[in-house]
């Protein structure tokens, strides 16, 4: 899944508000093997003011437009849609929309019913509170058995509105409402979430957690650090991988596959 930014002040410094410099980002992403186009046209960034679901709304639908207007090669990338608040889900989704990546946590039914109304699959992510206001202070006493209890309420919520579990999928929420500690642990038991059968997407690229780890301030120092986080992903299971930098993320995962592929077809060692 690879990172367009419509907006002028993305935490990596890579967007624009410049519809046709974002396809152009789109169409090098795609050409870089990624699958997923997801774009969004506000910063997540809680030291930045919100901007109007207006404004927001302008940003995307030109975008969505000229996305589908691409003579894009077989396969098509699916396109995903960043944004949360109801107002402006209603206006993007009738336009074509394959995956809403909502940063919301699902606070109601609103967003679902939404997905559910237009065919559109849904993202739920793990977070407490509301996006655009930092919750640094929020703390875990086990933040794998806080995963389990919300995707399991969540789940449910989004099947009372008519979505399957194959339209469904779970972030975990890296670096949202979480702290070092608790964004480690849930990297390191990432496989329980299979117990509910539904894709996993790692946003990993270039996390605040990263820059802890590594003591790099700068986002755009961290590709190999994620790189070594898609790794770990690979192995517990993750499907789907959110990253800025396209080429060495398909390089990373192209590479752990046929490694994994080596080892399963590797003849047992001879005894004696």
């Amino acid at each position: 899944m690879g990172i367009v930014n419509i907006n002028d002040d993305s935490f990596c410094g890579d967007g624009t508000l410049d519809v046709s410099d974002a396809m152009d980002q789109a169409r090098r992403q795609e050409a870089l093997g990624a699958e997923i186009i997801d774009v969004g046209a506000e910063s997540a960034r809680t030291n930045r003011a919100a901007i109007t679901c207006d404004e927001e709304i302008a940003r995307l639908l030109p975008f969505i437009q000229s996305f589908h207007r691409e003579p894009w090669p077989d396969p098509v990338p699916l396109l995903s849609v960043n944004t949360w608040r109801p107002e402006v889900v209603a206006a993007v989704l009738p336009e074509g929309v394959d995956l809403l990546n909502d940063m919301s946590a699902l606070p109601d039914e609103t967003n679902a019913r939404l997905c559910a109304k237009h065919g559109t699959a849904l993202l739920i992510m793990h977070s407490i509170g509301v996006p655009k206001v930092p919750h640094t202070h929020v703390t875990y006493e086990n933040i794998l058995e806080t995963l389990d209890v919300f995707f399991s309420e969540k789940i449910a919520l989004a099947e009372s509105c008519g979505l399957r579990r194959d339209q469904l999928v779970l972030d975990p929420g890296i670096d949202f409402a979480k702290q070092r500690e608790d964004n480690l642990r849930i990297y390191a038991g990432l496989d329980r979430l299979h117990r509910f059968g539904a894709p996993i997407l790692l946003p990993v690229s270039r996390k605040s957690v990263i820059g802890q780890v590594l003591n790099l301030p700068n986002p755009l120092d961290r590709d190999p650090g994620t790189v070594a986080c898609i790794a770990a992903g690979v192995r517990l299971g993750a499907q789907i991988f959110r990253v800025h930098e396209v080429s060495a993320a398909c390089q990373a995962v192209k590479v752990l596959h046929w490694l994994h592929r080596a080892s399963e077809n590797s003849p047992c060692p001879s005894h004696g």
